[in-house]
């Protein structure tokens, strides 16, 4: 049923109870009338009065000077001591300000954005690692690389950073981040592009980072990134592990080559020390019995020139001498000795080794029974004077017969 339905009054739902020039349409409602009830309670509270429905010049003082205020104090900020603030007006850098509270024209004139300057910021480079599960995700997209000598390694490598200065940071690059990450691999590639696949895996490590730090570095500094790279450790590098097997068989072999080499330098140089000492002392020696030799002959010479012209002078003298030195040496290196007579009976022992140990004398018994008389008697010592001894008593012995 409708809600005008003919002889029903007051079932208008626009609330108009009466017809309009007789007839049952409804009367349109009036908008302004909720907006003038709205502005009378806001007016009510203020302690203003309804004005053509407009505020009265109090309230709207108040209203407004606490909505500056607000927006006044919305303008301060506060930055911890690693952190810088940079101020944009309009979105153009202004100013950067450090630790401390500080206060910029409010929204929308001016903004503030807060970056952490101290935070140590990683990069990782042909890898991923997770540090929820501990576990690392290779990417070989970044950590295959090819070599000078057309070899294929497996590099990876983590980039440590942080922010040098907040405005280059924010405004010269759109994401300073991923730059860093794509000239660090770039660095990476052409320095492993420079070197051979031993250099890489074996002896140059080093000198591959720090190549690889100051040639990234000097990148982002003619990007103008406003990053410094702190330092650049390498992770792993390995040949592909389609070969690694392979390589490993390559490496034990190297090892084993240079152990050899090694082993072979310790024992020449144990054995080359030793036969240079022999063949120098043996040329030592050489070289003195040389020298002994030559004087030896050349005193024999000088004293058989010298028994020469003595003999020539006195021969039975020098040839008796001669006889006498000949004798006292084979008997002074006799032990034991056996004198028969000239009839060749009899046989006198002469203990020479106990004379030599005791140091005794013993006489001679008579050689023969012809009635010469002849006697001998002969010494032998010890400490130096067996030889002497014997020497004077043979000569004793045989001027004694002569003179007879």
């Amino acid at each position: 049923m409708a809600w005008n339905e003919p002889g029903k009054p007051g079932q208008d739902p626009w609330g108009n109870s009466g017809n309009n020039g007789g007839g049952n349409s409804p009367k349109k409602p009036n908008k302004n009338d909720d907006l003038d009830v709205i502005v009378k309670k806001v007016q009510d509270i203020f302690g203003g009065q309804s004005n053509g429905g407009g505020f009265s010049s109090i309230g709207g003082g108040v209203i407004l000077a606490v909505a500056v205020i607000v927006w006044l104090l919305s303008g301060i900020y506060i930055v911890d001591p690693a952190e810088r603030g940079v101020v944009t007006r309009f979105g153009a850098f202004v100013d950067e300000t450090k630790a401390g509270p500080h206060w910029h024209m409010p929204f929308p004139i001016e903004s503030v954005k807060i970056v952490n300057v101290d935070q140590i910021r990683t990069a990782e480079i042909g890898y991923r690692a997770d540090n929820r599960s501990s576990r690392t995700g290779n990417v070989p997209s970044e950590s295959l690389m090819l070599t000078k000598d057309e070899n294929i390694v497996d590099v990876k490598i983590a980039v440590q950073y942080q922010v040098r200065s907040a405005n280059k940071y924010l405004f010269n690059l759109s994401d300073p981040d991923v730059t860093l990450r794509s000239v660090v691999e770039s660095a990476l590639r052409e320095v492993v592009g420079q070197s051979s696949m031993d250099f890489v895996l074996t002896e140059g490590r080093n000198e591959v980072v720090s190549r690889v730090q100051t040639l990234a570095q000097d990148r982002l500094d003619s990007y103008g990134a406003g990053l410094v790279i702190t330092s650049v450790n390498l992770q792993d590098v390995q040949p592909p592990e389609q070969v690694q097997s392979a390589f490993a068989d390559v490496v034990k072999a190297r090892e084993d080559r240079e152990r050899v080499i090694n082993e072979a330098e310790a024992y020449a140089n144990d054995i080359l020390p030793k036969a240079r000492g022999k063949a120098a002392r043996e040329l030592e020696e050489a070289s003195a019995y040389h020298d002994q030799v030559i004087a030896q002959a050349t005193g024999e010479s000088a004293r058989f020139d010298s028994i020469v012209s003595e003999y020539q002078k006195a021969p039975e003298v020098t040839r008796n001498r001669l006889y006498i030195d000949a004798i006292s040496t084979v008997l002074g290196n006799t032990t034991k000795i056996f004198v028969g007579s000239d009839s060749g009976n009899n046989l006198l022992y002469l203990p020479l080794d106990k004379m030599v140990n005791q140091g005794t004398t013993i006489p001679f018994k008579p050689l023969s029974t012809d009635g010469t008389g002849t006697q001998a008697q002969a010494t032998q010592t010890t400490n130096g004077t067996s030889q002497s001894s014997t020497r004077s008593n043979i000569r004793e012995y045989l001027r004694n017969r002569e003179l007879r």
